[in-house]
C-alpha cells in the first residue's frame, strides 16, 4: 500500500480551501469506467472530507485521499 505523506494531505486541504466558492466542474472516477460529473462549488472542508454543493441542490461528500490518488479532478467552470 502506498504511504500518504501528511504534508501532502495538508497541502491538499489548503488547495481545497483556496477553491471554496469558485464554480467548478468535478469529475469523479468511481472505477470500471464509471465517471460521474458534478457542477457546483466546494462548500466546506473538514479534516478528512470535503463537500461539494451541486447546482441541482444535492451535496456530495468526498475524501481528501481521493484527490491525492487523482480519482477526483477539478476544472474551472466556463461562463
Amino acid at each position: 500500500m502506498r504511504d500518504i505523506n501528511l504534508k501532502d494531505i495538508n497541502g491538499t486541504i489548503a488547495r481545497l480551501n483556496a477553491m471554496r466558492g469558485i464554480p467548478l466542474v468535478v469529475k469523479v472516477n468511481r472505477g470500471r469506467n464509471k465517471i460521474e460529473t458534478y457542477e457546483g462549488v466546494i462548500e466546506s472542508v473538514y479534516p478528512k472530507v470535503f463537500t461539494v454543493k451541486c447546482v441541482s441542490g444535492e451535496i456530495g461528500t468526498f475524501q481528501h485521499a481521493d484527490v491525492l490518488a487523482r480519482n477526483i479532478l477539478f476544472f474551472r467552470k466556463k461562463d
